[in-house]
């Protein structure tokens, strides 16, 4: 009985270690399990080091425009001495020569606010908030320009996982087929040489399968650098059903991409941005050529070694010693305070203000031209997409037709080679026409559905496979 409690301490540290092993087991799958299209664009936008590059650009510019709304407020500051003198001077308390060395002290607190500044610092708050949503748009077309990066490698990965697939399955068909030969063959039917002929096309098509696992490979490879995944061994994408994508459907007109594009597109977005701040830019800078009214408070005091006053002996009026007037005294006699209105009207400064001004006026015509460029670019973008979706169109609709054709001319060949009446030469051109027309055909598939992909994107539509 007294050793119950020892048995049940064991027993809890059994079930904790179980639990703790099924943890691990569950986080290690977890890590593990194959990853989406959508799971790949989402940890990309959070954790590519592009875009937290460009997190740190709004992050200035947050702060640029933190400073901006602290440039209302008033200016104060303080200022203190504590100098030594010698040799003859001029006190600038006593304003008597002094020949001794003298020691002084000066403090003084001062406050400055602009009043009217040409509305200069009203404009460039709003440039800096302008600017702020520019910067925002930037890191949207950073993830924008990786989400489609991701798209094109993981589909890239998909088709050589397909690839892949319909080499083994035709490395499959003709080790089945090296097989009838060889019984053939032993069976006196038909000649040695045909033999060898099926073996070296078996021979090379395990080198296509050879070739189609290393370019998977390369292309996981790809895809993981970009997402920064390389310290994931089991790194693997997930096999949507892509048969349900509808190869024939017909395309969206460009013109209507492109006008959704022009709505949507952070690039389009920015550069419009980029004319209103180039034109709050140009107020700024003629602000500066209006006059200016500031208000300035100061206070101030100060301490002089040189500062004596007499010291008379008790019941005398004659006779006494001059000795330094105290340090607190003399803060309270020397304090003097200031306030006052400052109007400064530019009249002549070298042409800096007109030359500022025509430089902002010069910006603000290449921010407008920067906006129309952006758009012709997006015009032109949308119009390639369009021209490659329906290219991918056509070629998967030949394709499809020539994979058709060849799979009927190849089971013919299967069957007069089979009874003798079709070469190994002949058997393998057939085929060799069949492989590469399913190779033809699946890349034309997904070509097609990336193409198509794209146009979505630039409608407005999310990036996905579902």
């Amino acid at each position: 009985m007294k050793q119950m409690p020892l048995f049940r301490f064991f027993s809890l540290l059994l079930v904790v270690g179980l639990s703790t092993n099924v943890l691990v087991l569950k986080a290690q799958s977890a890590s593990q399990s194959p990853w989406s299209l959508e799971q790949c664009i989402d940890y990309a936008r959070e954790n590519n080091l592009t875009v937290k590059k460009q997190f740190l650009q709004v992050q200035l510019s947050r702060e640029d425009l933190k400073q901006s709304k602290a440039s209302f407020l008033p200016s104060l500051n303080a200022n203190a001495t504590h100098v030594y003198n010698w040799g003859q001077t001029i006190d600038q308390y006593t304003n008597q020569f002094a020949t001794e060395r003298v020691r002084s002290n000066n403090f003084n607190l001062s406050a400055d606010l602009d009043l009217f500044s040409g509305f200069q610092k009203l404009n460039r708050l709003k440039m800096m908030q302008t600017n702020l949503q520019i910067s925002q748009l930037q890191v949207e077309k950073t993830v924008n320009d990786i989400s489609l990066n991701v798209a094109t490698y993981y589909l890239q990965v998909l088709f050589y996982i397909e690839l892949k697939k319909t080499s083994e399955a035709q490395l499959q068909v003709t080790r089945e087929q090296v097989e009838r030969t060889r019984k053939m063959v032993e069976a006196g039917s038909i000649a040695q040489g045909e033999l060898f002929n099926i073996e070296a096309q078996a021979a090379t098509e395990e080198q296509a399968v050879a070739e189609a696992n290393n370019n998977l490979n390369i292309s996981y490879l790809t895809l993981a650098q970009l997402l920064d995944v390389n310290d994931n061994p089991g790194f693997s994408i997930t096999i949507p059903d892509l048969s349900r994508f509808d190869i024939g459907q017909p395309l969206p007109e460009p013109m209507q991409v492109y006008q959704l594009a022009l709505g949507n597109q952070p690039e389009i977005k920015g550069a419009e941005l980029g004319v209103i701040s180039a034109d709050q830019s140009l107020k700024s800078t003629r602000g500066s050529a209006y006059p200016t009214i500031s208000l300035n408070a100061s206070w101030g005091t100060g301490y002089s070694g040189a500062a004596k006053k007499l010291d008379t002996i008790a019941g005398s009026s004659s006779f006494g010693t001059f000795k330094t007037i105290p340090f607190s005294d003399q803060l309270t006699q020397n304090e003097n305070k200031s306030a006052g209105l400052f109007l400064r009207v530019p009249i002549f400064n070298g042409y800096q203000s007109r030359t500022a001004i025509q430089k902002a006026k010069i910006g603000l015509e290449s921010a407008r031209i920067d906006l129309e460029i952006t758009k012709n670019n997006l015009l032109k973008v949308v119009q390639q997409a369009y021209a490659d979706a329906l290219a991918a169109q056509i070629k998967y609709e030949a394709a499809n037709k020539k994979v058709n054709a060849s799979a009927e001319s190849f089971h013919y060949a299967e069957q007069k080679f089979a009874v003798g009446m079709m070469t190994s030469y002949e058997y393998n051109e057939s085929k060799k026409n069949l492989v590469k027309a399913e190779s033809d055909l699946l890349q034309a598939r997904f070509d097609f559905i990336f193409k198509t992909k794209v146009l979505d994107f630039y409608m407005g539509k999310e990036l996905t496979l579902k």
